[in-house]
């Protein structure tokens, strides 16, 4: 069993998002959440260094297979294309991964994924003018945050998430913007214990009680892992 502290709040602005970031919060929509479990810290935050990454050689691959789509970077919004396109992407993990459905709404993506926050961005990914990946993240004055991905399963051979990752590490150099949070890491979750593979990076385990306590991240260790094969 896993226990969330959550809170809901409106008005956050972009120096508290950083702030919340920082101590190990996430959102989705205007619900801020992080894990709050007594006897665990296996979910670990993780924030790679963005002026000092390097990517693995099957990160550069990823890199390259995508170079022909079209990434496309603006305000979160909801549709009918990209409705369906979450809807293939989430009945192939049911399919593969066994994972439970979890039909979409309009209203639930609207709420979710393109609620009105100054930080929240969507990085759309074409194929010349087929819609086949959405990367949701945050933006704030010293960093990016990866929130959530998605893609059409008919181009997981390309490993768009990854290539999604190195995009928002590309940007974030390129703004002098420190950091890329990329959520949290489970040593013993496949989906989740790749993104150690993203180097260097820092980790938060122990997460402060407030906003004005310091978040003492620290440096990273250990080999790199690959995500295992189809993960994206």
């Amino acid at each position: 069993r896993a226990s969330l502290e959550v809170r809901v709040m409106l008005d956050v602005t972009v120096d508290e998002m950083d702030a919340l970031l920082e101590r190990g919060w996430r959102r989705f929509g205007p619900i801020y959440f992080r894990p709050a479990c007594a006897s665990c810290t296996e979910c670990v935050s993780v924030r790679v260094l963005a002026t000092t990454f390097a990517p693995t050689k099957s990160q550069r691959r990823a890199a390259r297979a995508c170079e022909p789509l079209r990434r496309v970077v603006g305000t979160p919004r909801v549709d009918d294309e990209r409705l369906e396109l979450y809807a293939r992407w989430h009945a192939s993990r049911e399919d593969k991964r066994g994972w439970e459905p979890n039909a979409q709404t309009r209203e639930r993506y609207g709420l979710e994924f393109a609620f009105p926050h100054p930080c929240a961005r969507e990085a759309a990914f074409y194929d010349g003018s087929r819609l086949v990946g959405i990367g949701l993240f945050d933006e704030t004055p010293r960093a990016l945050s990866a929130a959530f991905f998605f893609h059409d399963p008919e181009y997981a051979r390309l490993s768009l998430g990854t290539a999604n990752v190195l995009s928002l590490v590309d940007d974030a150099k390129r703004a002098e913007r420190p950091y890329v949070y990329l959520g949290y890491r489970v040593e013993g979750c496949a989906s989740l214990k790749y993104k150690g593979s993203f180097k260097p990076h820092e980790l938060l385990r122990e997460r402060p009680a407030s906003l004005d306590d310091r978040a003492p991240w620290t440096a990273g260790t250990g080999p790199s892992v690959d995500p295992p094969k189809g993960t994206s």
